[in-house]
Protein backbone atom coordinates (compact mmCIF):
# COMPACT_ATOMS: atom_id res chain seq x y z
CA UNK A 1 0.00 0.00 0.00
CA UNK A 2 1.25 3.51 -0.58
CA UNK A 3 -0.43 6.69 0.62
CA UNK A 4 0.31 10.34 -0.11
CA UNK A 5 -1.18 12.44 2.51
CA UNK A 6 -1.06 15.45 4.34
CA UNK A 7 -0.40 16.22 8.10
CA UNK A 8 -4.37 17.25 8.22
CA UNK A 9 -4.97 13.37 7.04
CA UNK A 10 -2.83 11.76 9.12
CA UNK A 11 -5.58 10.27 11.99
CA UNK A 12 -7.33 8.78 8.60
CA UNK A 13 -4.29 7.56 7.34
CA UNK A 14 -3.13 5.91 10.26
CA UNK A 15 -7.01 4.14 10.34
CA UNK A 16 -6.40 2.83 7.14
CA UNK A 17 -2.86 1.33 7.98
CA UNK A 18 -4.63 -0.41 11.12
CA UNK A 19 -6.93 -2.17 8.96
CA UNK A 20 -4.53 -3.71 6.82
CA UNK A 21 -3.54 -7.15 7.30
CA UNK A 22 -0.24 -5.87 9.46
CA UNK A 23 1.67 -8.16 11.89
CA UNK A 24 1.89 -6.04 15.40
CA UNK A 25 5.98 -6.01 15.10
CA UNK A 26 6.05 -2.63 13.28
CA UNK A 27 9.11 -1.12 12.19
CA UNK A 28 8.88 2.62 11.08
CA UNK A 29 11.92 4.00 8.25
CA UNK A 30 12.55 7.53 7.45
CA UNK A 31 14.64 10.58 7.37
CA UNK A 32 15.04 12.66 11.23
CA UNK A 33 12.05 14.96 10.84
CA UNK A 34 9.94 12.77 8.52
CA UNK A 35 7.45 12.53 11.47
CA UNK A 36 7.74 8.78 12.32
CA UNK A 37 6.74 9.90 16.06
CA UNK A 38 3.75 11.66 14.95
CA UNK A 39 2.32 8.45 12.80
CA UNK A 40 2.97 6.67 15.71
CA UNK A 41 0.75 8.92 17.71
CA UNK A 42 -1.71 8.69 15.48
CA UNK A 43 -1.67 4.54 14.96
CA UNK A 44 -1.82 4.18 18.61
CA UNK A 45 -5.08 7.03 18.64
CA UNK A 46 -6.32 4.32 16.09
CA UNK A 47 -5.78 1.65 18.19
CA UNK A 48 -7.89 2.85 21.03
CA UNK A 49 -4.79 4.76 23.74
CA UNK A 50 -6.32 7.28 25.64
CA UNK A 51 -3.42 8.63 26.73
CA UNK A 52 -0.99 11.14 26.13
CA UNK A 53 1.88 9.58 23.45
CA UNK A 54 5.02 11.11 23.20
CA UNK A 55 8.45 10.16 21.70
CA UNK A 56 10.90 7.59 23.78
CA UNK A 57 14.11 9.00 22.55
CA UNK A 58 15.78 9.14 26.29
CA UNK A 59 13.84 6.55 27.62
CA UNK A 60 14.20 4.19 24.42
CA UNK A 61 10.79 2.57 25.10
CA UNK A 62 7.02 3.99 26.02
CA UNK A 63 4.48 1.57 26.82
CA UNK A 64 0.71 2.65 26.27
CA UNK A 65 -2.60 1.03 26.88
CA UNK A 66 -5.53 0.61 24.35
CA UNK A 67 -8.96 0.92 25.59
CA UNK A 68 -9.36 -2.97 24.46
CA UNK A 69 -6.40 -3.81 27.07
CA UNK A 70 -4.00 -4.21 24.86
CA UNK A 71 -0.29 -2.87 25.24
CA UNK A 72 1.57 -0.96 22.76
CA UNK A 73 5.67 -0.70 23.15
CA UNK A 74 6.86 2.29 21.59
CA UNK A 75 10.55 2.02 20.54
CA UNK A 76 13.18 4.76 19.67
CA UNK A 77 16.54 3.12 19.25
CA UNK A 78 18.17 6.22 17.48
CA UNK A 79 20.82 6.42 20.70
CA UNK A 80 21.75 2.65 20.84
CA UNK A 81 25.16 2.40 20.61
CA UNK A 82 25.33 -1.76 19.45
CA UNK A 83 22.62 -4.21 19.75
CA UNK A 84 24.15 -5.52 22.88
CA UNK A 85 22.42 -2.12 24.57
CA UNK A 86 18.91 -3.50 23.35
CA UNK A 87 19.27 -7.19 24.25
CA UNK A 88 20.87 -5.63 27.86
CA UNK A 89 16.93 -3.81 28.04
CA UNK A 90 15.77 -6.81 27.44
CA UNK A 91 14.36 -5.78 23.99
CA UNK A 92 13.99 -9.12 22.11
CA UNK A 93 11.60 -9.93 25.23
CA UNK A 94 9.03 -7.11 24.14
CA UNK A 95 9.43 -7.84 20.12
CA UNK A 96 8.23 -11.36 21.37
CA UNK A 97 5.66 -10.79 23.67
CA UNK A 98 2.45 -10.88 21.19
CA UNK A 99 1.82 -6.95 22.03
CA UNK A 100 2.17 -4.74 19.66
CA UNK A 101 5.97 -2.75 18.97
CA UNK A 102 6.52 0.19 16.84
CA UNK A 103 9.95 0.59 16.65
CA UNK A 104 11.61 3.41 15.20
CA UNK A 105 14.98 3.42 13.49
CA UNK A 106 15.00 -0.12 13.41
CA UNK A 107 18.33 -0.87 11.17
CA UNK A 108 20.12 -0.37 14.59
CA UNK A 109 19.03 -3.98 15.88
CA UNK A 110 18.59 -5.84 12.55
CA UNK A 111 19.55 -9.15 14.60
CA UNK A 112 16.87 -8.53 16.89
CA UNK A 113 13.75 -8.04 14.08
CA UNK A 114 11.38 -11.23 14.11
CA UNK A 115 11.10 -12.91 10.86
CA UNK A 116 7.45 -11.83 10.77
CA UNK A 117 7.12 -7.49 10.77
CA UNK A 118 4.96 -5.12 9.24
CA UNK A 119 7.43 -2.18 7.56
CA UNK A 120 6.16 1.21 7.32
CA UNK A 121 8.48 3.71 5.16
CA UNK A 122 7.86 7.61 5.46
CA UNK A 123 9.38 10.05 3.00
CA UNK A 124 9.46 13.96 3.18
CA UNK A 125 7.83 15.12 -0.34
CA UNK A 126 8.61 18.27 -2.27
CA UNK A 127 4.99 19.90 -1.35
CA UNK A 128 5.08 18.73 2.38
CA UNK A 129 3.30 15.65 2.33
CA UNK A 130 4.37 12.54 3.70
CA UNK A 131 4.20 9.68 1.05
CA UNK A 132 3.91 6.31 3.10
CA UNK A 133 4.86 2.53 2.00
CA UNK A 134 3.67 0.01 3.52
CA UNK A 135 5.27 -3.62 3.18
Amino acid sequence: MEIEFSIEQIDEVAQRVILQPIYKVILFNGMMGVGKTTFIKALCKALGVEDATSSPTFSLVNEYETSKGETIYHFDVYRLKNEEEAYDMGMDEYLYSGAWNFIEWPEKIPSLIPEQYTSINLTLLPNGNRKLILE
